[in-house]
């Protein structure tokens, strides 16, 4: 943890790792998960909130995604650690490149447009909160992609034998056959 707000650009175009700053006292910790003025300092972009979302996960090994949506998602922990896998799924020379960080309260993720984004959870009670910049519609245009494929190299913490996943998450393609993400 940092007493310093940070925010970094990644090998990922768009893609921003944030330090937070979170004070700790002997009742705990408070931290600002986002504060616009502050984070625009320090060079991230414009994002107009529109929904907020939490997903509670209460065993260690649950493992979310690799999902893209059209809309851009900034992505912190309440309670918890949890290891990140972001793959760019946009077309463009970056198509299928990884960045992985272990997610804990101190930290954050901008992940924009067309970024598939995944977790996996390496504490029990994880508590994963994302603000977006759209609303969640059922009639959005995702791009879905299988989070062992080998293609991507990504080093589960956890592997897909003792990983908890949903159905759905396990029936995604191999990047291979997706088509690039037009954002």
């Amino acid at each position: 943890m940092t007493d310093t707000l940070q925010v970094r650009q990644t090998s990922i175009p768009g893609l921003l790792h944030v330090d937070l700053v979170v004070h700790e006292d002997g009742r705990g910790w408070f931290k600002e998960s986002f504060q616009r003025a502050k984070l625009e300092a320090q060079g991230f972009p414009p994002f107009e909130i529109v929904q907020s979302n939490v997903s509670f996960n209460a065993e260690v090994g649950v493992t979310r995604g690799i999902h893209a949506e059209p809309w851009d998602k900034f992505i912190s922990l309440a309670h918890g650690r949890a290891f990140a896998a972001i793959v760019d799924l946009r077309a463009g020379e970056t198509f299928g490149r990884v960045e992985t960080v272990e997610l804990h309260p101190g930290n954050a993720l901008y992940v924009p447009r067309g970024c598939g984004n995944s977790y996996q959870t390496l504490t029990p009670d994880v508590v994963y909160s994302y603000l977006v910049n759209e609303h969640w519609s059922p009639d959005a245009r995702y791009t879905l992609i299988q989070a062992y494929d080998p293609g991507l190299g990504i080093d589960w913490p956890i592997g897909e034998d003792a990983a908890i996943r949903s159905d759905k998450d396990r029936g995604h393609p191999p990047l291979a056959s997706v088509a690039p993400m037009e954002v």
